[in-house]
């Protein structure tokens, strides 16, 4: 699978934005790359205070990404190219703007007073004084994401009306955002402080501070469970991802539902063998978890790790089983930006969202984009292609070699400086290390690098037929 930011991936109309005509035009790109499927972050009208995830009407494209005939054309285009499309989904909020807010506010979540010490993700109090009502709403997230009371079925009702709406024009399958959070403690109990285990980890999030609580009483209730259970069922020949931050334990009844779920205690794992075989060991038994080094709001793989690493990265997330997301731009390497002169996002993630590089020159747009190109004359797709050693090629030929990969991860050893596992017949061995390690004996089916002898190098991964 491969996540596109749509604001970022390519823009068709020279306007600075990407857009889904943009997406079009790429596609041929995606087809080669050997991906499955898109994951779009979303595409709905929105007044963009969090970029998306504060929809005002889902039923329409937002205007700086196209029209309802654009998504209609993009789904054919995909298909044609066996790719399938999936769309991010809010589910348990909308914009402040969404007209419901008003017409129909029993569908919120409200109190008379400030009634407990919810915290938003982005800082302070999860409760918002409007003024108009002279009440307080519950927002999770910024104050222009009032929540839905899923405990009121009108609310369950005209969501499920949204999912056909989309799934009826060819859409197989959503990404749920923050579903864990879907449901909340009717009785509006207070959360207890974090333990040291529920904050580590979690230190360099830009939302830090919300960890300082935990959240037994906003996350995670058993109605979140029957809800999923009841899209499943009601589209079941839909796919369904879960995005819920939760340690693994915790996943394993949404993967009993869902088609997957993210695994964020992967993405946040140091790249340790030690760190990471608990993380990974018996993948595949229970469910098909979703793996991702990177995505629209943490720091990209490679500025955490280094290039020289990033390779045998690419490999242990393309060789677990389930479903493993590519983030547009580290099929070639991306970095981490600056930002821009202009601070688009309040929560600080515009690092992680410049544009895509297509060319030395960047090839994003015609036009200035939204975000500064990072360094496209050093890293872009036209110079990569082509070249045995590059890292686009890395990724093309581990998703085909992927293929011929089953079974679960069985972790054979594990180390801070290695980590070998099996997955059926072929095993997986990793160097984090700053030496060579003797490698494992075999068959050498694939490595990230050159093998001049029976040693492994430091920062080289390869896969062996026993």
């Amino acid at each position: 699978m491969y996540q596109i930011y749509v604001r970022s991936f390519a823009d068709a109309n020279g306007d600075g934005v990407g857009d889904i005509q943009g997406i079009i035009s790429r596609l041929d790109h995606l087809a080669a790359l050997g991906v499955d499927g898109i994951w779009l972050t979303p595409v709905f009208a929105s007044p963009q205070f969090d970029f998306g995830y504060d929809v005002s009407d889902y039923r329409e494209i937002h205007h700086e990404f196209g029209t309802i005939g654009d998504m209609d054309e993009l789904l054919r285009e995909a298909h044609a190219r066996n790719i399938a499309v999936i769309l991010d989904m809010i589910l348990s909020h909308t914009s402040i703007e969404h007209p419901w807010f008003r017409a129909h506010p029993e569908r919120y979540l409200w109190s008379e007073e400030r009634p407990n010490n919810w915290l938003s993700a982005f800082g302070g109090s999860a409760w918002q004084f409007d003024e108009k009502t002279s009440k307080y709403y519950y927002h999770r997230y910024y104050p222009e994401q009032p929540h839905l009371d899923w405990s009121n079925p009108d609310v369950r009702h005209a969501m499920h009306d949204v999912i056909a709406f989309w799934v009826d024009r060819g859409v197989d399958g959503f990404r749920l955002d923050s579903i864990d959070g879907l449901a909340v403690d009717p009785q509006l109990r207070d959360e207890p402080r974090a333990t040291g285990t529920g904050i580590a980890g979690r230190e360099n999030d830009n939302w830090a501070d919300y960890w300082q609580l935990e959240h037994l009483h906003t996350t995670n209730l058993p109605q979140v469970l029957d809800e999923l259970a009841r899209l499943k069922a009601a589209f079941p020949g839909t796919s369904f991802l879960v995005e819920a931050d939760l340690p693994r334990t915790a996943l394993k009844p949404y993967l009993e539902i869902a088609d997957s779920a993210f695994s964020f205690e992967f993405f946040r794992a140091r790249l340790d063998g030690a760190a990471i075989a608990p993380i990974i060991d018996g993948a595949g038994i229970h469910g098909r978890p979703a793996w991702a080094l990177s995505n629209h709001d943490l720091p990209r793989m490679v500025s955490r790790w280094g290039r020289p690493r990033a390779g045998i990265a690419a490999m242990l997330l393309l060789t677990l089983p389930g479903w493993a997301f590519i983030y547009q731009g580290d099929e070639i390497g991306m970095i981490d930006g600056p930002g821009g002169p202009v601070a688009f996002d309040r929560s600080g993630r515009d690092a992680v969202r410049h544009p895509m590089q297509w060319d030395a020159t960047g090839g994003f747009s015609t036009a200035e984009p939204w975000l500064p190109m990072i360094d496209p004359a050093d890293c872009n797709v036209a110079d990569q292609l082509g070249d045995p050693h590059s890292m686009i090629e890395l990724y093309r030929a581990l998703i085909s070699f992927r293929r011929q990969l089953s079974g679960p991860v069985e972790v054979i050893e594990a180390s801070a400086g290695e980590l070998i596992y099996h997955r059926g017949s072929e095993t997986v061995q990793l160097n984090f290390g700053a030496g060579p390690v003797r490698r494992v004996e075999g068959d050498v089916r694939f490595s990230t690098g050159r093998l001049s002898s029976d040693l492994l190098p430091p920062d080289t991964g390869v896969i062996v037929r026993s």
